[in-house]
């Protein structure tokens, strides 16, 4: 793992316990253009790194909390104009790593205002995002990055079948 992914771990593992950052099996990486069209690429990704890495029982939960927290990345995380007119640099990314037992999503955007769940009613999509995280993940959080890129990673943890 490169420094980048040294620099992404730090702040994400301090908010999970009992995680070394150097027993990280597997990581993976992508960056995201600033465009809606991008959910679809992070799923695909997604979908790509579970298969290489033998764990497809998790493809459907980890697809949905991934397109989620790229969504919210897109929607709530770029200036006003990113997520339709396409910037030239990625400024969302998605990294997978793989522990012993855990897996976790983390999606890394510009802004430093962290998630909220919504408060969506009967039949509004706005608002529910965080909610499904919540309810197919066995946690999630956020961290600000510290330094330079100033941003945030929103993280969550799945829990690996047994071997």
């Amino acid at each position: 793992m490169g420094s980048e992914g040294s620099a992404l771990l730090e702040p994400l593992w301090q908010g999970l316990t009992a995680i070394d950052p150097s027993a990280v099996s597997g990581s993976a990486s992508c960056a995201l253009p600033a465009r809606f069209e991008a959910v679809k690429g992070a799923r695909q990704f997604t979908g790509s790194i579970l298969r290489q890495w033998n764990i497809p029982e998790l493809l459907d939960e980890v697809a949905l909390v991934v397109s989620e927290l790229v969504t919210n990345a897109l929607r709530h995380a770029l200036p006003g104009t990113a997520a339709t007119a396409g910037e030239p640099e990625r400024p969302v990314r998605l990294h997978l790593m793989r522990g012993p037992s855990r897996l976790v999503c983390a999606v890394r955007d510009p802004s430093e205002v962290g998630p909220v769940a919504g408060q969506a009613g009967c039949g509004e999509e706005s608002g529910r995002g965080l909610h499904l995280v919540e309810s197919f993940t066995d946690g999630w959080g956020w961290q600000p990055l510290p330094g330079t890129p100033h941003g945030k990673i929103v993280w969550a943890v799945f829990h690996l079948p047994p071997a």
